[in-house]
């Protein structure tokens, strides 16, 4: 059942007040046009809810832009939606077409810092967010007293005499609710062993960031990655007013699940709206994404906290082979993961966030 406007209601209902149920909730397809964005398939998914975003067939299926009730979640860079012919592939080029965006996803074979694996140089990140997808589909429909809105699409990884690596992804959310849901298959559908490194790197910016913000999760450690971010780093909760010539810092989170083995992570700022407050989680399992990354980066323009869960560290894949850590897909198989991401807004969801996530004994 629809929770609309400050009450429920049924499908019979809600479709006695409208022509068509677009009037509240919808999957609009778009291609952007002018300058490096030209081109871009863009779907702009709106739920009724509060929350609206925007799903980018051409560059994996990643969502880029995203708001509740008009206020930005997600930090933007100004690169924009750059179309991935624009792509750069070597050493940090990869930033030139990195938009921000609510979740870009990172892989499907390698991420992390750039360097060389046996003899290969990889650039930052790898490529999956640089790829268009095929199949791209986009629905909504009814389950009973539900209206469901989804989008699909397949985003493939693959060179001659290399890696064919496929991800499926399904992102669809409930109309009403001020969550989404993601969930991905990554499938070797070649016949080698191949690596296989993935990252969803959710980047939340202001309002949701300011220096009255802080990160919620239930970390038992938090390490530093180099002598930089140790400074200030019992503070890596923490945020601050945008500072120049601020340094990244990044962290490297060991998380204590909940009894499921879901870990849940936001960041909220409980003085954005005279005090009512406004944050965005994450909801993901732990067996599937057991590494989790904190990029705390305040300085002007980027102003930005990175919420990155993933099944590896982000010091490149030689690190992730030299650590024994590096994960592999055998020809056939299949790898599924599954996040929850949300809103929290006002003090009672902000309690309520905070009394599921788990703090260490």
């Amino acid at each position: 059942m629809a929770h609309l406007f400050g009450r429920n209601y049924t499908r019979a209902q809600l479709l006695a007040y409208v022509g068509d149920i677009s009037q509240i909730a919808r999957i609009k397809p778009c291609r952007l046009a002018e300058g490096f964005e030209e081109g871009v398939l863009a779907l702009d998914v709106v739920t009724g809810g509060g929350l609206d975003f925007t799903v980018l067939g051409s560059r994996g299926m990643d969502i880029s832009a995203a708001r509740f009730n008009g206020r930005p979640l997600a930090w933007r860079s100004a690169t924009t939606d750059r179309h991935p012919a624009y792509y750069e592939p070597g050493g940090l080029g990869w930033l030139r077409s990195f938009y921000g965006g609510l979740v870009v996803t990172c892989g499907l074979t390698w991420f992390g810092a750039p360097g060389e694996d046996e003899g290969r140089e990889l650039g930052l990140h790898g490529r999956v967010s640089n790829i268009p997808a095929t199949g791209v589909h986009w629905d909504g429909h009814w389950e009973g007293d539900d209206y469901i809105l989804t989008v699909t699409g397949k985003v493939r990884e693959a060179v001659v005499f290399g890696e064919n690596v496929q991800l499926t992804r399904r992102i669809w959310a409930r109309m009403g609710e001020n969550r989404l849901f993601l969930e991905d298959a990554v499938e070797n559908l070649g016949h080698k062993r191949t690596p296989h490194m993935i990252l969803y790197h959710m980047n939340l910016g202001f309002p949701v960031v300011s220096e009255h913000s802080r990160l919620i999760a239930p970390t038992v450690t938090a390490a530093p990655r180099d002598a930089e971010s140790a400074v200030d780093g019992e503070n890596f909760a923490r945020m601050h007013l945008p500072t120049p010539d601020f340094p990244e810092k990044v962290y490297f989170h060991t998380m204590e699940p909940d009894d499921a083995g879901h870990v849940t992570v936001g960041v909220v700022n409980p003085e954005c709206d005279g005090g009512r407050g406004l944050g965005v989680y994450c909801v993901y399992r732990q067996a599937e994404l057991p590494c989790f990354t904190e990029w705390k980066m305040m300085g002007q323009g980027t102003y930005v906290v990175g919420v990155e869960p993933g099944n590896a560290l982000v010091m490149g894949r030689a690190a992730e082979r030299e650590a024994g850590r590096l994960q592999y897909l055998e020809p056939g198989e299949r790898r599924e993961y599954h996040l929850e991401i949300g809103v929290v807004s006002g003090p009672e969801q902000i309690a309520a966030l905070e009394a599921a996530v788990r703090r260490p004994r």
